[in-house]
Formats: structure tokens, sequence, C-alpha cells
């Protein structure tokens, strides 16, 4: 017990000393003191006979809960413990009021972001109105849309037939209607939206079916019933709902079937309009008049039940009959550059409700013009395509078939065929870059080795041949050669710096005579880079700024030397001039290319003059075979009509009367070169000019005719029987 009395202060009074210091042990570390050093010898507290352990278990109950409490302050939020303490009451109370304030959070959103004004305009997509470059309207395409309705202008029985079908308590429920949905899960029948919920939908919403849709849908549908009175929101409704067709709006609608103004509709005429939102393309009665007319009778039998209409009244409506006009502010949505530039346009366009207005970079002289050169083209049973670009890539005019309206294809854009000699040019253009000389010489001799083995027209050859004069005369063989010699890898990086992509095969000689398939529009802008000797060119319905620093620092653009793009444009003006490419000379400077596929299958001319590229492609929609056309023929003679009007270059004047018939000196023939062809007419025939007289001659035909100074002589033909031209 000594070991114990060390620790003791005194009794519980206080220390004998009148210190007032309270007794008990001393602290622990006390005994660290030697057993010896005992300077307390106050006696030991008597143990009590009868200790009060309820007073003990109430002083360690505090401590418990003191430390309890403190331990639970000391949690913090990221701690589960934190959030296990919290009792029902607690989470019950908070939960209530997040719920209070995500709904208040919510109608505030909407209070400040819902855009009522929308309700006026529809969801579909905006209309788009396209321009010609002089503002002349050329196409339409989009929502029809016509002037809200009032329903106060309208007769009862237009109202009628909507509320009688869509929402019968529509003047008497708050947007929602409880019985409505009930009797639609009960009976299975409809969906139970009112008609401010189904605005609520095609306005502000998706069409998508979802829980979380139909609760925003109520959620809208009580803010339109809290900011609009009962007429507005029908106006709305009606002025907005879909009809078929395209028709949006009752106003649209009703002139569109009826042609006639909502304001002076019929009652049977509005039952059938008012049975369309159901389904309208089903029940559109331009296509389904018996569904439309069944439909119409529910709507009828509906309004007697809500006693609209009598039965006797209702028996009496007759059959509406079906009034569909073309109406005179419609434009044609359906024209082959309107069909190209639309997509384009809306790809740039935001989402918007609004109707635009877009200029495009149509010409509508160059595009009427286009039209009636093809018009009155000898094309027979052949189709016909015609791209017209500036050298920066603006389409003036497209021609992309005969007739629109029998065949909306759109043979400038959409059809893929062989480009044939016109992809000579890149052949060449490559020959130049590595270094030939348009007076270099390559061999035109038959091909007798190897699998594929072209052959030239009519079967003309020699031992050799310049770069220019075989690219005039359009030889097969020396291209092959070229195209050979610099090799296919070469030749095909430059088609793709021109901007071509179709796919070309490696290695494949017969590629130099463009035996694979590509468009015309990307056909003709590669001929717009070399006119314009930058590219590649990129064909655009829509006018485009000048280009900024940053374009024209990130946007690569090749070019050829000055010297490559002159000996080019000498090769070009060689074939138009005397080459293949005769019938589309013109009196100004002019550059272009012929080509023809094997068997007459496709005929091309594509080149350009002044500030115009144009291309012109003839062909059969199934690649039948033409009658003998090829590209110098009918396309060279409308790229050159085209070209004639477009750049307004005057016919040659007639020769004045002179006084005397003969002239004073010797006529010089400075335009016709000595033993130079000149071709006469579509089928081949040919007139020659040598040894002082003329020499006329037809492919297919054994003999020729000779006329010199000792008379008319008929002469065994010089040449075989031509084959097919390039």
């Amino acid at each position: 017990m000594a070991f114990f009395d060390r620790f003791w202060k005194g009794s519980r009074a206080g220390a004998p000393d009148g210190t007032g210091t309270p007794a008990g042990f001393y602290p622990l570390y006390e005994s660290q003191r030697p057993l010896d050093d005992d300077e307390d010898d106050l006696p030991r507290p008597r143990v009590s006979a009868t200790p009060d352990f309820d007073a003990w278990d109430a002083k360690l109950g505090l401590v418990d809960e003191a430390l309890a409490v403190e331990e639970k302050r000391r949690l913090r939020w990221w701690q589960r413990d934190y959030w296990r303490a919290r009792s029902k009451l607690w989470w019950t109370g908070r939960g209530l009021l997040a719920a209070f304030a995500v709904f208040a959070l919510l109608i505030g959103w909407l209070a400040v972001t819902a855009p009522l004004s929308k309700s006026l305009e529809p969801i579909a997509p905006p209309q788009v109105t396209l321009l010609a470059s002089d503002g002349t309207p050329i196409a339409r395409q989009g929502a029809i849309v016509e002037a809200p309705v009032k329903v106060a202008d309208l007769p009862p029985h237009v109202v009628q037939a909507f509320i009688a079908i869509e929402d019968r308590r529509f003047y008497s429920h708050w947007g929602i209607d409880p019985r409505g949905i009930a009797r639609a899960a009960w009976t299975g029948y409809g969906g139970g939206s009112t008609i401010t919920q189904q605005l609520a939908k095609f306005t502000f919403l998706t069409p998508e079916q979802s829980l979380s849709r139909k609760a925003r849908e109520a959620l809208i549908a009580l803010w339109l019933e809290s900011w609009l009175t009962k007429d507005e929101i029908l106006e709305r409704y009606l002025s907005n709902a879909y009809f078929g067709d395209n028709q949006y709006g009752l106003r649209a609608a009703s002139l569109h079937y009826f042609y006639r103004q909502p304001e002076k509709l019929r009652p049977e005429q509005a039952a059938m309009l008012a049975g369309l939102l159901q389904a309208p393309s089903r029940y559109a009665p331009t296509k389904h008049y018996d569904k439309a007319k069944k439909r119409m009778e529910l709507v009828i039998g509906s309004m007697v039940d809500e006693g609209y209409l009598t039965a006797a009244e209702a028996k009496a409506l007759p059959d509406p009959r079906i009034d569909v006009r073309t109406r005179d502010d419609n434009l044609p949505t359906g024209t082959y550059f309107a069909d190209w530039a639309l997509p384009l346009a809306r790809e740039g366009m935001e989402a918007s409700y609004s109707k635009q207005t877009l200029t495009t970079t149509l010409d509508s002289r160059l595009q009427a013009l286009a039209n009636r050169i093809v018009a009155r083209a000898p094309l027979g049973g052949a189709q016909v395509a015609l791209v017209a670009m500036r050298r920066n890539g603006e389409v003036v005019a497209m021609v992309g078939g005969r007739d629109y309206r029998k065949s909306p294809f759109n043979r400038a854009t959409q059809a893929r065929r062989q480009p044939g000699s016109t992809f000579k040019t890149f052949v060449y253009l490559t020959a130049l870059e590595e270094g030939w000389e348009p007076d270099d010489t390559i061999p035109n001799t038959p091909i007798t080795q190897g699998s594929y083995r072209p052959k030239n027209a009519r079967e003309q050859y020699s031992d050799q041949i310049t770069l220019e004069d075989a690219f005039a005369s359009s030889s097969n063989v020396a291209a092959v050669r070229l195209f050979q010699a610099v090799g296919s890898d070469k030749v095909i990086r430059t088609a793709r710096r021109l901007g071509i992509t179709a796919p070309m095969t490696e290695g494949d000689p017969s590629l130099a005579l463009g035996t694979f398939s590509m468009t015309l529009m990307e056909l003709t802008a590669a001929y717009a880079g070399i006119a314009a000797n930058e590219y590649p060119v990129e064909p655009h319905a829509f006018a485009r700024g000048e280009r900024s620093w940053w374009d024209w620092l990130t946007t690569r653009r090749d070019s050829m030397s000055s010297g490559d793009h002159e000996d080019l444009e000498g090769m070009l003006r060689a074939a138009i001039n005397r080459g293949t490419g005769r019938n589309a000379s013109l009196p100004i400077a002019n550059y272009g290319k012929t080509g023809t596929t094997q068997d007459y299958r496709d005929a091309l001319f594509v080149g350009y003059a002044g500030d115009l590229v144009v291309g012109v492609w003839v062909g059969n929609d199934d690649n039948t075979p033409l009658n003998g056309v090829t590209g110098g023929s009918t396309p060279a003679r409308i790229w050159r009509d085209f070209l004639r009007g477009a750049l307004k270059i005057e016919a040659a004047p007639e020769p004045k009367a002179e006084d005397t018939p003969d002239p004073e000196g010797p006529v010089q023939p400075l335009d016709v070169l000595d033993g130079e062809e000149i071709p006469v007419g579509q089928d081949g025939t040919t007139l020659r000019i040598e040894q002082g007289g003329v020499t006329l001659s037809q492919p297919g035909v054994p003999v020729e005719v000779r006329v010199d100074g000792g008379g008319v002589v008929v002469q065994p033909s010089a040449s075989p029987s031509p084959a097919p031209p390039p």
C-alpha cells in the first residue's frame, strides 16, 4: 500500500497546508521519483463502505457522450460516417428542400429561356430561297409556311373540328388533362396529350419517346398556360402544326389542298384537315384520299358527339374536292444547280426558325444560254451535261441532262464516266514538268508489244511526231509511250495536285487514255486550275471573299512554272486551232481538248476562253455507244456556241460588195496550210487542200473526189477505213 500512498495529495477537502489544492493522486509522472523521496505524509482516504456506483455511471456516460459529440464534430463530408450518422428525418427534410430548389430552378430557367416567339414558326427545316448572282430567284426549298391564323377570324366549325378530335376539354384544363390521360390509358386510344402539350412538343422539344421528354412537355405546357390565353395557344398550334405535303400551318394547308383561305373553309374541309394531324403523311388526301376521308368521318362523328353538329347536318356534308394548284409565288425546287447547291447551303446554315435567302454564283443569263444551246443541239436520244465556272471555281451555269422533269439525275455532278483523251492533258503536263519540250519528238508507230495495244484514229501513224503535234492530233500511241516514259506515279501525282480524286491504278498504261471514271464537275475544275495556274480549284455555288492571310499561310496552293504553263497552253490552243477540236475554234484565244472513249460511249470537250472554263459531255445513260459522235463534233460545237454567246463574240461580218469582182492581187491561203484537212459535217467527211487542188473524202467510202485545174476527178481513196477517233 505504501507504493500507492506516494501518489496521494491529500483529503477530499484539500491539502492540510490550507492552500485549497485538490486532494487526490499525483500524476503518473511523479512515479519517476525515488521511493525514499516521500514528501507527502498525508494519510490515504478511507474507502466508503457504500460507494455511489450510479453517480459514477452517470459521470462516465457524460464522458462518453462528450467523446461521441467530439468525434462527430471532427468528421468531414467526404467520410462515409458523416452521412450514415444522419437521421431519416434529416434526410427527408433535406430531400424536400432539394426537390423544391430544383423545381424552382427549372421554372426559373423556363421563365428566362423558353422562346415563346418560336411557337409562331415551324420546327421544320427553314425555308431557303436561292437567288442568282443578279438577284433573280431560282429555287426555293423547305417548309411551306403562310401567315398565322386568328381564332376570332375563323368560322366556329373550323375551331370545333380541331377541338373535337384533338382536345375536347381544351378550354377547361390547365395544360394537362388528367381525365384525358386516364381515358387514353384505359381505352388504349390516343396519347392523352392536350393541344398545349402538342404545341410544347413540336415547338420546343424533339419527338423522342421518353419519360423525361413527357415531363419537360408537361412543364412547358404549364408555362404556356400561365403566360398565354387559350385562344393564343390555339392560334399558335394551328399556325404551327404539320399537315403533310410539306405544308406547315392551317393557312398553308388550306391553300394547298383546297385553294382557299382558312377563313372560308367549309365544315367538311375543316374536318378533313383536322383529321390529318394524327398522321399527316399517311392521311395526305393528295396521295391517300380514301384514308383521309375515313379519318374525316371520324372527326365529324366527334363533332356530333360534342354537339357541334346534328346528325342530320353531318349526314348532309359532301365529300370535299381536292384542288391543288400551282401558285405564282412558288419557285421550282427542282433544277440541277439547285439540287447541287441546296445541300451546300444547309451545311453552312445554323439551326434557325427564320427563312433564309442566299445569293448564289449562278448567272441567270448564262444559265438560260446553256439551256438554249443544249436544247437545240443534235443529240438524238443521247443525254448531255454542261458545267461552266470561273477560273476560281464559281459555278455560273449547269445543265445535268436534257429534261429535269423526266430525269433529275445530275450527270454533271453525279454521273461518273470516262474522261477519254481529255486526261492526256495531265500526261503532257507531267512530261513538261519533267523537262520535255513541245518540239521534242516521240515515236508515233503502232504498238506491237505488250498486252495493251491502242491504235490511233483512222490508223494514222508516222515514225516520229512532236509532242505538240501528238497532243493536237490526239495520238493514242504517242500518249501511251509518253505516259510510260514519265511514269504512271508522276502522272497520278500531277492529277491529284490538280484536284482529281477519282481512283487511278498505278502502272496501268490505259490510264493515259482516260479509262477510269470521274465526274464532269471534277474534270472541269481541274482545267480551271490550269487556266488560273493555281490549283486545286474547288467548285462552289456561293461567292467567297478574298483569302485571308491565315488561309494563304495554311492552305497549300500549287502552280506550274510560267514556262510550263505557256507550253501547255500552246498545246491546248493547237488542239483547237489545228487539231481534233477545230469545231470549237473561236476568234479569240481559246484552249481545250477533245475526248472520245472506246466505241464512242462518251464524247467530251473541256477548255477555257476569256474568264470561263466549260466542260461538255454527251453520252447515253446505259453506256451504249453513240452514233459516231466524237468529242470534236457535237460537244465541241456546244462548247463553241455557249462561249460565243457567253463572251458576246459577234459573228464574222459579211463581206462588203466591191466595185469590181476581181481582186487586186492573188489570194493567199493564210489560215489553211497545204495538206491540212478540214472537217465537213458530223460523218467524218473531210476536205483536204494539197498540190493546188481540193480533195473530198469520207470514211468508209472507197473513192474520193478531187477538184483541181484539170477538172473533177474520181479516184480511189488513199486511206483505209478509219478507226474510232480519240
